[in-house]
């Protein structure tokens, strides 16, 4: 998705990280983002958004634990399982009315 891409751009040139470096994550997210090179909190975090799309009915504790042992609180974690619900819904409702996003 071309302007998920685009905002990751943003953001991380607003962290400023190097555009080499830019280019080479979103490269690595538009595909598959176990083989990215991140740090541990935005791994767990993939890995939790991943599962939850993917495999919903098979989520446990242990996802949540896996959450707080890289680093985020009750809040974080809410806001990650609340954003990946809401996607999960709009891209339903939008696939379901064959709305065109790109």
């Amino acid at each position: 998705m071309h302007h998920h891409g685009a905002g990751l751009r943003r953001l991380l040139e607003v962290k400023k990280v190097e555009e080499a470096r830019r280019e080479e994550l979103v490269e690595a997210l538009l595909g598959d983002h176990s083989e990215a090179d991140l740090d541990p909190e935005d791994r767990a975090m993939l890995d939790y958004s991943v599962k939850l799309t993917r495999t919903p009915g098979e989520m446990s504790g242990g996802d949540i634990e896996r959450l707080r042992q890289a680093g985020f609180d009750d809040r974080g974690i809410h806001d990650i399982c609340a954003i990946v619900g809401y996607f999960a819904f709009v891209n339903r409702i939008a696939d379901g009315l064959g709305v065109e996003l790109e």
